[in-house]
C-alpha cells in the first residue's frame, strides 16, 4: 500500500508531480507514508532534469494529517512517539532540503501534517475548495520548534498563535489574506493546474541560481546565515564556475532565452 499510496508523475520530467493517493482516508500519512515521500523527495534531489516539484493529493483532497487509527499500534508512548516524530520531522527536511522548488497544490483538507506539509513547501497553490487546521490544542500535541518556526516566518506571530491556540478551521481566502497561501487558482481551475502553470514560470529558470538562493534564503529564515556561510559561498562560486554562468551571458547577448543545464 506505501508505494502505491505516493505516486510521482513525470509526465512533464522539469515539474515532477508528487500525489499522496488514499483519498478513501482524505490522504491522511501513516507512519510507513511519511517514510516513503521522504524518499521521493530525497530522489528528486539527484534529478537532474527535475526544476520544480509539486506536492498534491487525490480525490480531491490535499493531505487530512496523520492516520490517528494507527497511533495505538505506532505511537502508543514516548518512545514510539519520538520514532513517528523523526519520520515526520525527517519528511518535511527532505522537502525543505529539495535543492529545487517546490510547491503545494492544496485542494480540500489541509489539516495536521498535511498542514505541515504545506508550509515546508515553497509556495502554496490552492483552489476554493481548501481548508486549512492546526488541530494540535485539540489533541495535546505541541508543535516542534522548527514547526512553530516555519509557521511564523510565514504568517507573522499573531497569525501563528491564532492558528495554533484556536485550532479553528479557515479557508482558502482566509489563507491567502494571512499570506499562507502564495497564489489562488482561477475560478473553474483545480489547484494542481494552477500549481503547474505557475510552476512554468520558473522551471526555465537557472537551477544553480535557484539552489543557491533557497540556500541563503532558508539559512537566514533559520538564522543559521552565519555557521552556513562557507556553504553559502561555496554555492555562489559553484553557479559563477558552470556552463549555465556563460550561458546566460551568451543568451543575452544573443537576445534569446537561455537553456540551462544544471551545470
Amino acid at each position: 500500500m506505501t508505494d502505491d499510496a505516493i505516486r510521482i508523475d513525470r509526465a512533464d520530467p522539469a515539474i515532477p508531480v508528487v500525489t499522496i493517493d488514499r483519498p478513501e482516508r482524505r490522504n491522511s500519512m501513516t507512519l510507513a507514508m511519511w517514510r516513503r515521500l521522504a524518499a521521493v523527495f530525497e530522489e528528486l534531489a539527484e534529478d537532474d532534469t527535475a526544476r520544480v516539484a509539486i506536492l498534491t493529493g487525490a480525490g480531491g483532497f490535499f493531505c487530512a494529517g496523520a492516520d490517528i487509527s494507527e497511533f495505538k499500534t505506532v505511537r502508543k508512548g514516548p518512545e514510539d512517539g519520538a520514532v513517528y516524530e523523526q519520520a515526520v520531522r525527517g519528511c518535511g527536511e527532505a522537502i525543505e532540503r529539495l535543492p529545487k522548488v517546490t510547491v503545494a497544490a492544496i485542494s480540500g483538507y489541509c489539516i495536521g501534517g498535511g498542514f505541515g506539509l504545506a508550509q515546508v513547501c515553497d509556495f502554496r497553490v490552492a483552489d476554493a475548495t481548501a481548508s486549512f487546521a492546526i488541530p494540535a490544542a485539540r489533541l495535546g500535541i505541541v508543535y516542534n520548534g522548527h514547526e512553530c518556526q516555519t509557521l511564523l516566518n510565514l504568517v507573522g506571530l499573531a497569525q501563528a498563535k491564532r492558528i495554533l491556540f484556536g485550532a479553528e478551521r479557515f479557508d482558502a481566502a482566509a489563507a491567502e489574506r494571512i499570506g499562507f497561501v502564495d497564489r489562488m487558482a482561477e475560478e473553474g481551475e483545480g489547484a494542481l493546474a494552477a500549481a503547474q502553470r505557475f510552476a512554468a514560470g520558473m522551471a526555465g529558470n537557472a537551477p544553480l541560481t535557484i539552489s543557491g538562493v533557497k540556500l541563503i534564503l532558508n539559512a537566514l529564515a533559520a538564522g543559521e546565515a552565519e555557521r552556513r556561510a562557507e556553504e553559502i559561498a561555496a554555492a555562489g562560486h559553484r553557479a559563477l564556475a558552470s556552463e549555465d554562468y556563460q550561458e546566460g551571458i551568451q543568451a543575452f547577448a544573443e537576445k534569446r532565452s537561455p537553456v540551462f543545464r544544471g551545470r
